[in-house]
């Protein structure tokens, strides 16, 4: 299986893995009167923005060079990723808010134990498609992938202060301030998330390069070579998950063009 066909692969089962668990989790929450575990849902459902976009955008990114783009088109992942990165802190704002609000107005709701089956389905669930989003993310060395499976990670993450808050306002309708206090935690830790990506993948698309220590070490490799005398305006710029490198090469000035140039690759 290409690289492509896994993205869309394991993709495809983070869609249909959030749009069953926010019909449960919706319907749970409303059965059960849960504004918290009906809030997870669309939390879940939003996840599927995330989903859909890598869906379309990995036809684009995966395609080989042409004559317009030598260097191919991966910038376009770069670009997909900032937007999961913009989604995710979009999100934690949206929790945040809501956690707020509620915790002022200090509304408390008369619960069903059925609601404590949805957040429990949401955190193996979403810890689930984290695992396996995330594993593929590292084997084919995709952003997009790895910050989507953030995505699926940050979902479980919320859930569980809907499930203390929720179990602990079953026990005692004085506690449900719980929930929002959670909330807030959640959103504090999902916005950090949503930063990383984005900055590190806005850091691509201006062409970064690595760092000191990685260019001393790409030195002490290259200069290890036989036959080189020395190397000079070595420059790295970061693409998508690619690290482009010219520099120029020092070799014993009495050799042959051939044998020079066979040293330089």
């Amino acid at each position: 299986m290409n690289k492509k066909a896994q993205i869309q692969h394991v993709t495809l089962i983070g869609l249909v893995g959030n749009i069953l668990l926010s019909i449960i989790k919706f319907l749970i929450g409303y059965i059960g009167n849960s504004q918290a575990v009906v809030a997870d849902a669309l939390h879940s459902f939003s996840d599927t923005t995330s989903d859909l976009v890598i869906l379309f955008g990995v036809k684009y990114w995966t395609a080989p060079p042409d004559d317009e783009h030598p260097y191919g088109h991966q910038k376009i992942e770069s670009f997909i990723t900032i937007l999961i990165g913009f989604i995710l802190i979009f999100v934690a704002f949206a929790i945040g808010y809501n956690g707020i609000v509620s915790l002022l107005e200090r509304k408390p709701a008369q619960l069903s134990w059925i609601v404590t089956i949805g957040p429990v389905i949401s955190i193996i669930l979403k810890e689930y498609l984290f695992k396996i989003t995330y594993k593929v993310g590292i084997k084919i060395n995709s952003s997009s992938l790895k910050a989507n499976a953030w995505h699926h990670r940050t979902d479980a993450f919320s859930s569980i202060p809907v499930l203390i808050a929720v179990s602990a306002s079953l026990i005692d309708p004085r506690l449900s301030f719980l929930d929002q206090i959670g909330a807030i935690i959640v959103s504090a830790f999902i916005i950090k998330i949503g930063l990383e990506i984005l900055f590190t993948n806005i850091n691509d698309l201006l062409d970064t390069g690595i760092s000191k220590k990685q260019i001393v070490e790409l030195e002490k490799t290259i200069t290890a070579i036989p036959d080189v005398k020395g190397v000079h305006k070595l420059r790295t710029r970061k693409l998508a998950n690619y690290i482009y490198i010219d520099l120029h090469l020092e070799v014993d000035g009495q050799l042959s063009v051939i044998k020079g140039h066979d040293i330089s690759e």
